[in-house]
C-alpha cells in the first residue's frame, strides 16, 4: 500500500485522457470492482500508471466484445503466474462463437426487413402500409421471412 502521490501517479482527469476513457467511466470500473478505488492523497484520487494500464486493457477488452465479468475473469488470469494461455484462447473461441450467432440474428432481422419493405408499394395513405400491417399481424416472436425463431439475447 502506497502513502501518497509519486512521480508517475495521474489524477483521475488525466489517467481517464491517458487511457482513453471518460472520467465516469474510471468511476463506474471502480464501482464495478474492475479497478481499486484509490485513496486521496493531497485531497483528490491519484492513479498509478499500473492502473492506467489496466483501464487501457479493460477498454480493450471491451471493444473486442468480451463484456465486464468476463474481462474481470481475463484479469484474473492475467494476475495467475502459471495459468495457462490454453483457457484464454478457449474464452476467445467461445466469444467468436457467439459473435457469430450474433451476426446470424442480425442477417435474420435484416431478411426480415428486407421482406417488409419489399412488400410496401412506397405510395399511398398509412390505412394501407403493408409494412405496418405485417408487423400489427406477426405473431408474438416471429418474422416475416420465414425465420419464427424468436430473437434471444446471448450472455
Amino acid at each position: 500500500m502506497r502513502l501518497g502521490p509519486t512521480m508517475g501517479d495521474l489524477t483521475i482527469g488525466k489517467a481517464a485522457q491517458v487511457a482513453g476513457v471518460g472520467v465516469e467511466t474510471i468511476r463506474f470500473y471502480e464501482r464495478q470492482g474492475l479497478i481499486e478505488q484509490p485513496s486521496k492523497g493531497a485531497g483528490y484520487r491519484t492513479y498509478s500508471p499500473e492502473v492506467v494500464a489496466r483501464i487501457r486493457f479493460i477498454r480493450q477488452a471491451q471493444r473486442i466484445g468480451f463484456s465486464l465479468k468476463e474481462t474481470l475473469e481475463l484479469l484474473a488470469l492475467r494476475a495467475k503466474p502459471g495459468a495457462d494461455c490454453a483457457v484464454l484462447r478457449e474464452q476467445a473461441r467461445h466469444k467468436i462463437a457467439e459473435v457469430d450467432e450474433k451476426i446470424a440474428e442480425l442477417l435474420r432481422v435484416r431478411a426480415a426487413l428486407e421482406a417488409v419493405v419489399a412488400s410496401c408499394p412506397g405510395r399511398g395513405g398509412l390505412e394501407d402500409c403493408t409494412i405496418l400491417k405485417a408487423l400489427e399481424d406477426m405473431p408474438r416472436g416471429s418474422a416475416p421471412c420465414g425465420c419464427d425463431e424468436p430473437m434471444r439475447k446471448t450472455r
